[in-house]
């Protein structure tokens, strides 16, 4: 399910392929994202680097996965308009009752079809007692593109960095 409201900027759908996107996945569910989104939309809407608005967007996906992206080829992201976008999502993280900031994580689609978040010790220890495999759905955070969030942001786990976990 994507969760759709007034976008800043331009909607996600007009951003292109090579605009830059950071993927913040959540712990937990967030059924309401609400609050997240509402906060998130109030700092693209001022988003800006070194004085320049930013052109941005974000689409939120799954009750878990937030996207945001930048066309830097507009205007350029800078270190600290990037850091000003993680203070913001993590002040409102602790009111929707998920972290969407830790590292080392993965999310995967667990046989029952429910989006589940591990570590990598748990994933590594999930796939050992064969209950997670090569063809398991995993979600990579790591694109560095809108194109790659598009086309390949879910794949077998044995296509994407969590390979190394499986036994």
């Amino acid at each position: 399910m994507v969760y759709v409201s007034v976008m800043p900027h331009i909607d996600f759908s007009a951003i292109p392929d090579r605009a830059r996107v950071w993927v913040f996945v959540a712990d937990v569910p967030v059924g309401d994202p609400a609050l997240l989104l509402s906060a998130v939309d109030a700092h693209l809407a001022q988003w800006a680097a070194h004085g320049v608005p930013l052109l941005c967007s974000r689409e939120w996906r799954d009750e878990r996965f937030l996207a945001i992206a930048v066309d830097e080829a507009a205007t350029g992201a800078s270190g600290c308009s990037i850091d000003g976008l993680f203070r913001t999502i993590g002040r409102v993280q602790a009111q929707v009752g998920a972290d969407l900031l830790a590292s080392g994580r993965v999310a995967w689609r667990s046989g029952d079809g429910q989006i589940t978040v591990s570590s990598r010790a748990e994933f590594e220890a999930i796939a050992a007692r064969g209950d997670a495999g090569a063809d398991t759905p995993v979600y990579s955070t790591l694109a560095d593109t809108v194109g790659e969030w598009r086309t390949q942001f879910a794949r077998p786990a044995n296509e994407s960095w969590v390979r190394s976990l499986l036994p």
